[in-house]
């Protein structure tokens, strides 16, 4: 069988697929294999350096990660073009929600996020929640929609955060956005704050820091963290 590992393009096909999984823009081959159009064994085998990845393949991957084609040729070290940096959100329609099928994503309307967070435990507050689903898009998943200006111009008014609950311990990784659950719902970026070694607390910064000054919370008085996984707008989608 012929080896294909120290085929340049290859080479760095490999580190775009371990930086999607990384930001969670993937869930695994499947994932990138679909809208490459093609199959599980195939992406498979250009990750294991036993075919190259085709042309047709690469113009899919530019187009639908904003990967800079220079990047996979050797000719820069910028993976992402330029605007789709680490701490990204992906932008989705709002015409991408579904209804009917696998509906697994629950929507916390603004007017409810009071309640979600004195009763996100209850299921049946939660069960009182409207569901839809969006395609490639799996799992157990929270939806809030966004009021205010406070993270303009990552989130804007009206959008909705599509999220994944983690579990308490899970490492966090700073500058990216979370939906922290206190007596309040917000959508922030986060620093970790740590006291030998310990994070003892979370610094909430706003997109919109002219208007909007960080600050901190402790973790005890953090009752759930959610990562943002994509949001949904009816903005223009760059």
């Amino acid at each position: 069988m012929s080896d294909f590992s120290n085929n340049i393009i290859n080479q760095r096909f490999r580190k775009v697929y371990l930086e999607l999984e990384k930001h969670n823009l993937i869930k695994g081959k499947s994932d990138i294999a679909k809208k490459l159009g093609t199959y599980n064994h195939v992406i498979n085998s250009i990750l294991k350096g036993q075919r190259n990845i085709t042309v047709d393949q690469l113009h899919r991957l530019f187009e639908s990660y904003g990967i800079d084609a220079n990047f996979l040729f050797g000719m820069t070290d910028e993976l992402f073009l330029e605007g789709v940096r680490d701490g990204e959100i992906p932008a989705l329609s709002m015409n991408d929600r579904q209804k009917g099928g696998r509906e697994n994503i629950m929507l916390v309307p603004e007017r409810a996020l009071a309640g979600y967070a004195m009763e996100h435990q209850d299921s049946n507050f939660m069960d009182t929640l409207q569901k839809f689903s969006i395609p490639q898009l799996e799992g157990e998943l929270i939806a809030f929609e966004i009021n205010g200006d406070s993270m303009m111009p990552t989130i804007t008014n009206g959008d909705i955060v599509v999220c994944e609950p983690i579990e308490r311990g899970t490492s966090l990784r700073d500058n990216h956005v979370y939906v922290i659950v206190t007596d309040v719902v917000v959508a922030k970026r986060i620093q970790q704050l740590r006291n030998e070694n310990e994070v003892r607390a979370l610094r909430l910064i706003s997109d919109n820091g002219a208007v909007y000054k960080p600050y901190e919370v402790e973790l005890e008085e953090i009752r759930q963290i959610l990562k943002v996984k994509c949001r949904l707008t009816t903005h223009a989608i760059a």
